[in-house]
Parts: C-alpha cells; sequence; structure tokens
C-alpha cells in the first residue's frame, strides 16, 4: 500500500510540474525573399505533450534559422527547442527556450555548419523532467 502511494503521489507531482499557464501568440516569419527553404517536416506529439504545426529551416543571407509555423503545444515547466540527431533527445543542440506554447516563432541556429542530413529532427522538449513533447522529422 505504501508503494501505491508513493507512486500514485509521484505521478502527480511530475504530472502538475509539466504544466505552466499560457503564453501569448506570436507571429514571427522570415519576411525576406532571399531566404530559402530548405528542410521541413511536421511536428508529431509524443508520450508527454500534444504539438502540431511545422518545423521549417531557411536559409538566410548565410545563417540557418529554425521557423515554427501553425505552431501549438501542451505547456510545459521547461520547454526547450532542439536539434537532434534522433528522435529522442540524446545527441542534439539546444537552440533556446520555446518563446510560446502557440503561434510562428524563429529560432537562429548558431552553427553554419550544421550538418541537416545528420541533425534532421526539431524537437520540444521538457528539460527538467526529461519529457519529449513532440518530435519533426527535417526532410
Amino acid at each position: 500500500m505504501k508503494q501505491f502511494f508513493f507512486f500514485a503521489v509521484m505521478f502527480s507531482v511530475l504530472f502538475i510540474s509539466c504544466k505552466k499557464s499560457p503564453e501569448t501568440m506570436l507571429n514571427e516569419v522570415v519576411t525576406d525573399t532571399s531566404a530559402k527553404l530548405k528542410y521541413q517536416g511536421s511536428f508529431m506529439s509524443e508520450r508527454w505533450g500534444t504539438v502540431s504545426g511545422q518545423a521549417k529551416i531557411y536559409l538566410k543571407n548565410g545563417k540557418y534559422i529554425l521557423a515554427l509555423e501553425n505552431f501549438m503545444t501542451s505547456n510545459g515547466p521547461d520547454l526547450k527547442v532542439y536539434l537532434s540527431k534522433d528522435r529522442t533527445p540524446a545527441e542534439f543542440i539546444k537552440l533556446s527556450n520555446l518563446k510560446s506554447t502557440n503561434g510562428n516563432q524563429l529560432y537562429d541556429i548558431p552553427d553554419n555548419m550544421l550538418d541537416f542530413t545528420e541533425y534532421k529532427f526539431a524537437l520540444i522538449h521538457c528539460e527538467r523532467f526529461n519529457h519529449l513533447f513532440g518530435s519533426a522529422l527535417l526532410q
């Protein structure tokens, strides 16, 4: 009985702590007509969250930008945006904290020599609790 109570409390703590209040909708877009779309993919929800929208990589003036378009995710306390070699965050580059749970958003990709044949997944990940909310295969 004590073990059941312990697991029930731990589950409740984890479930509640991966929630935060909704943020305002963003509308950041790539407006430069010289920006070229290089890769794109649709988000798929994972075990710990619901994520929808598109992840797109643009090349603009020699720099790569990750655009989350028509994006929406369930809330979490410590959501990050990663580029990863796999659908799980084992080998990844952390781009930033997630700016908003919905809307269009842009993230600079710091390494212009990044090999997108290796780093081909965009991830939304709760870093504090190591919970993957969603992934998009970039092709």
